[in-house]
């Protein structure tokens, strides 16, 4: 009965250690798939407004390739179509310096840079699963029973088995 109660005592005290060492590795892994949201979430935006933002440039140069200042004028007040062709000049120009017959090379390299975006943003703002605030609280609540609770009531009883010996 002896070298049993001293092999549960040296027991007890491995498996609190074994417990608050797996409770602090899941609370740190935690922390760590937190931080990789955080970028992943980044990327994420980064990369839908850079397909989002190419998206628009290619569908207004095209509806504005359509329509010339005239018509526009005929659809809205002057005021209006001098605003919206003051704002589109820089990208009427930038398509302007593209020779006509590379004009469709061109929106559909954009296009394809456009789908790379959004494929990116969708491969790299992939998450990793993260723990409940229920759940953390549960780990941090024993963790903080077994050190001050069992660990020390442990420590008393294996004080008292060695004065009983």
């Amino acid at each position: 009965a002896v070298v049993s109660t001293q092999s549960i005592l040296n027991t007890l005290d491995k498996d609190c250690d074994t417990l608050v060492d797996k409770i602090d590795e899941t609370l740190a892994q935690d922390t760590v798939n937190g931080k990789h949201n955080v970028k992943a979430y980044g990327w994420w935006l980064l990369f839908q407004t850079l397909g989002y933002g190419m998206f628009l440039l290619l569908i207004t140069q095209f509806i504005f390739s359509i329509l010339s200042k005239e018509m526009l004028s005929t659809m809205t007040d002057k005021q209006t179509s001098e605003l919206v062709f003051q704002y589109i000049q820089p990208v009427r120009q930038l398509f302007s310096l593209i020779p006509e017959e590379n004009k469709y090379f061109i929106f559909g390299a954009i296009l394809g840079i456009n789908l790379l975006c959004f494929l990116l943003a969708k491969i790299l703002s992939r998450t990793k699963p993260r723990l409940s605030s229920k759940v953390k609280k549960l780990h941090v609540t024993r963790r903080k029973k077994i050190v001050e609770t069992i660990k020390p009531k442990q420590s008393d009883m294996y004080s008292k088995y060695l004065a009983q010996c």
